[in-house]
């Protein structure tokens, strides 16, 4: 990859390289089937997982893979988080077969009587349940009095948790600026705030948000069409150092705009 912040968008997974081409990307995200399933993933490339490997090295290309939104690993559920974690395992081997720079998750939630300490441990065990093959990257979540990465005492409690695990390493961060606004976390200070809590930033995923701050809406934008305000949203961008997916609406031509707005704030 050309620069040190390496920009990109969310595409198809027929084709990430060309869509990749398509968009003037060197980073891409995707996704390894439906992501409100619990079915095992599914390589759509032709050739399969070897083949999507060779030919993103050979275009430069970097790929990291969004596990499917069900996953909860920290619910005291057993329905629920058994399930999760035999699925966040699958999507980590496949994730590690097409050459991945990391697996995204969300951070998961616990029922409102639970304590949210049990939902740390949970994500402790989580953690030691998993062979760990590409870096594991917990996103922070827009909503819910309930998540367990919405509001920054919250992802402490999980860092913390996680952090007595000797896999705790192999476990980095994803910066999701419009659930970060839409969350309630100041844009001015979030980097700053995360990195002291977690010590890493491994990707951003940059969104503007249709909704206003605390909203607890994850409604994503394209750049200047939301809430954000443009100087802090590119700041935080900046600031966090690391590669960047947009998950915005639309295709190639708007994921090119906003990329082209990344890039004229002085990104990619």
């Amino acid at each position: 990859m050309s620069t040190t912040q390496p920009i990109g968008a969310h595409v198809d997974q027929a084709d990430p390289v060309g869509e990749a081409r398509a968009r003037g990307a060197e980073v891409v995200q995707i996704f390894l089937g439906d992501p409100q399933s619990y079915k095992g993933p599914v390589v759509a490339y032709d050739g399969g997982a070897a083949a999507l490997r060779e030919a993103a090295e050979a275009a430069g290309v970097g790929i990291f893979v969004h596990a499917p939104y069900i996953i909860n690993v920290a619910t005291t559920n057993n329905r629920i988080r058994i399930p999760s974690r035999k699925i966040l395992q699958q999507h980590m081997d496949v994730a590690a077969e097409i050459g991945a720079r990391g697996l995204i998750v969300h951070g998961g939630h616990v029922n409102k009587a639970d304590d949210p300490a049990v939902g740390f441990d949970n994500w402790r065990k989580a953690i030691e349940a998993t062979e760990i093959k590409v870096p594991l990257l917990i996103e922070n979540t827009a909503g819910g009095d309930n998540a367990m990465a919405r509001r920054l005492d919250r992802i402490a409690g999980v860092w913390e948790a996680i952090s007595q695990s000797d896999k705790a390493g192999n476990v980095g961060f994803c910066l999701d600026t419009c659930h970060a606004w839409a969350g309630g976390i100041d844009l001015g200070t979030a980097v700053e705030q995360i990195k002291a809590i977690t010590g890493r930033i491994d990707l951003v995923h940059a969104n503007d948000s249709r909704d206003g701050f605390d909203s607890g809406a994850d409604r994503h934008a394209n750049f200047g069409a939301g809430q954000l305000p443009p100087d802090d949203f590119a700041a935080v961008v900046k600031a966090a150092g690391s590669p960047v997916v947009c998950e915005t609406p639309g295709g190639v031509e708007e994921h090119r705009a906003d990329l082209d707005w990344l890039r004229a704030h002085g990104i990619g």
